[in-house]
């Protein structure tokens, strides 16, 4: 198959209409979001979605959000939406925050991985919005990588994994945020968050009071109610530890380089003799986090040794991600 690579700072409109008509047809399209980028099929057709899962290698019981347009564009998909669940959709959307709601007929069992809740997403990037409203049907998207790597946040990253796999790749720049949607239960009492993202913890009991965080993101046996929840995810090909303290950090990236190893290091300093990926603050870490994963893959490096950051705030979400790219390997 050869993949079309459409720049969406030219012709965009045209650009649109032919990225929808494929997606209606049944066809695979990578875009941009504000937090990855996003493989995308007809959300209403399970032979489409079905697709993603062969092109990804994903699990099929790893469920997959649906990407909406307009806010109403909700009600046709769930069914009984809590009061808290439409407080949060008008509080954070459009934006980086993932609602999980009880699904609707129209909803299939390929999307949801056979769970009676679905997981619904207004995106805040004005191109993925114009390519959903170009389709004219919710867009089933998980991140545009193969199953298991870091998630792409550049058109060039998506082209690394799906060149050939898929009908085409829109390229809308580098993604503002660079980590997924946060993802919350609203089926319940209290919003419950299910994957921690650029909406934090403390974001949201502003604004509804109160606010769990779900015993699945320490328990991989349970079963998950939204995407990367279960397996092992963002995981560079280079084996990858997470040291708590700066002192373990120079430690092991000292006694690496001592038995001539290529090493890579994720810090907000630099590290004599390594490939050293440095960030200024928690935003930027967040940002590039994904990136630099790629960019030591690039590099061709033996091991790679990040930093540990306080899990609160944004650093839950960054925490999240770089405990499963390292495998739990945490020194």
């Amino acid at each position: 198959m050869q993949t079309k690579f459409w720049n969406l700072s030219e012709n965009s409109d045209d650009v649109f209409q032919q990225a929808g008509a494929l997606i209606r047809a049944g066809k695979l399209v990578a875009f941009p979001t504000e937090t990855v980028y996003g493989l995308g099929a007809n959300g209403l057709d399970s032979e489409a979605v079905a697709k993603i899962y062969v092109a990804k290698g994903r699990p099929s019981d790893n469920p997959i959000i649906l990407h909406i347009a307009k806010l109403d564009e909700l009600n046709s998909l769930t069914i009984n939406l809590s009061p808290m669940a439409k407080k949060l959709a008008e509080s954070f959307w459009p934006g980086p925050m993932t609602l999980v709601v009880p699904r609707s007929k129209i909803v299939s069992d390929i999307v949801t991985a056979g769970l009676d809740t679905v997981a619904v997403r207004l995106p805040g990037n004005e191109y993925a919005r114009k390519l959903i409203a170009a389709a004219g049907v919710p867009i089933a998207a998980p991140s545009a990588n193969i199953s298991g790597r870091p998630s792409p946040t550049t058109a060039v990253e998506v082209k690394e994994d799906m060149d050939g796999k898929i009908a085409a790749i829109l390229d809308g720049g580098a993604c503002e945020e660079g980590l997924e949607s946060t993802v919350i239960d609203t089926t319940g009492t209290v919003p419950v968050v299910l994957r921690p993202g650029g909406i934090t913890q403390e974001m949201i009991k502003q604004v509804m009071g109160n606010v769990e965080l779900d015993k699945g993101l320490v328990d991989s046996n349970r079963t998950p109610k939204a995407p990367g929840m279960k397996y092992k995810h963002y995981a560079p090909k280079a084996a990858m530890h997470l040291c708590r303290t700066e002192e373990i950090l120079y430690i092991c990236a000292g006694t690496a380089l001592a038995k001539a190893l290529k090493v890579g290091v994720v810090a907000p300093f630099p590290i004599g003799g390594c490939v050293n990926k440095t960030y200024t603050s928690l935003e930027d870490l967040a940002n590039k986090l994904f990136y630099f994963l790629r960019d030591l893959d690039r590099a061709k490096v033996d091991v790679i040794y990040a930093l540990a950051v306080p899990e609160w705030g944004l650093g839950l979400a960054i925490m999240n991600r770089m405990k499963k790219s390292c495998g739990g390997s945490i020194l």
